[in-house]
């Protein structure tokens, strides 16, 4: 590893912990078939006293039923305004196999701006899902211009959690042995 490849290693892993899952889910991707993960997205503010970014969206997860060479690469869309931290997902594909042949598609649906913290707005958002018993929205938070990485880490973190059960699927149903 080149120095200067520990410092994109050191940047990344900065930005991937200055976003968090504040609520997260026990749902596990399906195996076969089409994964949607919904969210409730936080930004903080560009400066203090400002209004918060709240935004609701859903995230598609499509495995191809055919694995061919031009499936064989994971793909992901509208996860970042500016490409500036598309190369992260190709950073964390690198090292891993469970991104294999997917595709990612992230859906923003509704923005608001609230004068409140946060927090606040975490325990607002978690009071109310749980008050509705509803277990597949996740709260997610970031800084300011970073929440397709708030995104993309809880997407990761589903793909990755839920790995071991595909795979166990797979060989079940006789494809791996």
């Amino acid at each position: 590893m080149n120095f200067d490849e520990f410092e994109r290693e050191n940047f990344f892993r900065g930005i991937w912990n200055s976003v968090s899952i504040a609520r997260n889910i026990p749902y596990t991707l399906f195996t076969f078939g089409d994964s949607d993960l919904e969210y409730y997205l936080i930004v903080d503010s560009e400066q203090p006293n400002e209004p918060v970014e709240v935004s609701r969206g859903s995230v598609k997860i499509t495995r191809p039923m055919l694995i061919t060479p031009n499936s064989n690469r994971p793909e992901f869309k509208n996860f970042f305004e500016e490409n500036e931290f598309g190369g992260m997902a190709d950073f964390l594909i690198s090292r891993s196999a469970a991104f294999s042949n997917l595709k990612i598609e992230n859906k923003k649906q509704k923005t608001e701006l609230l004068s409140d913290s946060v927090e606040e707005i975490i325990d607002r958002l978690t009071t109310k899902l749980d008050s509705e018993d509803e277990d597949r929205v996740a709260v997610l938070t970031a800084p300011h211009g970073l929440g397709g990485v708030a995104i993309l880490r809880y997407t990761t973190d589903r793909i990755m959690e839920s790995a071991p059960g595909n795979i166990q699927e797979l060989r079940e149903k006789g494809f791996l042995q």
